[in-house]
């Protein structure tokens, strides 16, 4: 009896084991939804769909994007939470709805830490600090104590209550002791054409929209919100080399799944992956939108969102930052 019991249980192991490996050789076998948490045309559309054709490519199956915007990225976030675990349901995001959604809406109903897989780190972008020329400010320093000497004079865009580009702001009056009025647009492109039209004194926002109309001499850009240097404004200091040691804000995108998606088919997903950000062409693409691509591992990966969540946690409570 006990030997039958140890043959069967063996057997059964190994049949499991062959069960998983076989998963990812034969995956896919039918189409693959990315949803993105955006609206088109933003840059996570714009990664997922580039992401989508070399996938279709390579797996010689339809990998399709889905656009489903609303509540700062939850509604596409908790459509990929809720999917079936088997590789056919992914989401494409972008920082905000994984690691600063938690600690500004306390029902969510989910945890992306939790409830979702880290697949891949696709790139990271920097944030521009920015100002309307009629700012009298030429440097970080000279901005940092022109509003500690008029405090709540000076307005900020974002491109909506706890967006990236908000907490950011918010972390820069925390660190400075400062005082600003925050004003939300309906996504980051109107809230730098308020800023071209002096509607609001400054922005953070990202390289790809901020960087035409600085060249125009429409707006004016101190600093970049990254550890080091972008490559696509080398010229501008970080905000750590313009007086502000320890400050980093930065925009990221990556690939999610569904949290019990199983090991084999991620590791396939982020194999694919990083071979397609290792293309020429890939990264010049990125390089336009200011972005940089990613080469964390999936520890790294899943070690870094957990860091970057607790620090925006931290922000998020030290400043007080509400979705107004």
């Amino acid at each position: 009896m006990i030997r039958k019991a140890v043959v069967a249980t063996v057997s059964f192991a190994l049949l499991t084991a062959v069960s998983i490996g076989t998963t990812a050789q034969t995956y896919p076998t039918k189409p693959i939804r990315i949803i993105v948490g955006q609206t088109a045309g933003g840059i996570s559309d714009l990664v997922a769909r580039m992401m989508a054709q070399r996938l279709t490519e390579t797996f010689k199956q339809s990998a399709v994007v889905e656009n489903r915007a609303g509540a700062a990225g939850g509604i596409g976030t908790e459509m990929a939470v809720k999917a079936a675990p088997d590789g056919y349901t992914l989401l494409l995001s972008s920082a905000g709805p994984i690691v600063i959604n938690p600690g500004l809406y306390p029902k969510l109903g989910y945890d992306p830490l939790r409830d979702l897989a880290p697949i891949a780190f696709i790139a990271s972008s920097p944030l521009v600090l920015v100002l309307h020329p009629s700012v009298p400010a030429k440097t970080v320093k000279e901005l940092i104590a022109l509003a500690r000497a008029q405090p709540d004079r000076l307005s900020y865009g974002s491109g909506g209550s706890g967006s990236p580009p908000h907490l950011t702001a918010e972390l820069f009056k925390t660190m400075t002791g400062t005082k600003m009025t925050h004003i939300p647009f309906k996504g980051s492109a109107p809230s730098v054409i308020a800023l071209v039209g002096g509607q609001v004194d400054l922005s953070f926002s990202t390289v790809a929209i901020t960087l035409p109309q600085v060249k125009a001499g429409r707006i004016r850009a101190l600093a970049v919100t990254s550890p080091k240097r972008a490559r696509a404004v080398p010229q501008l200091p970080t905000m750590a080399e313009a007086g502000m040691p320890g400050f980093e804000s930065q925009q990221w995108f990556a690939l999610f799944g569904p949290a019990a998606l199983p090991k084999d088919i991620i590791t396939r997903l982020n194999t694919e992956v990083s071979r397609w950000l290792e293309a020429p062409e890939v990264r010049a693409r990125l390089s336009t939108e200011g972005a940089e691509p990613g080469s964390l591992t999936l520890d790294q990966f899943a070690a870094f969102i957990r860091a970057d969540a607790a620090r925006w946690i931290k922000v998020i409570k030290a400043s007080g930052a509400t979705v107004e």
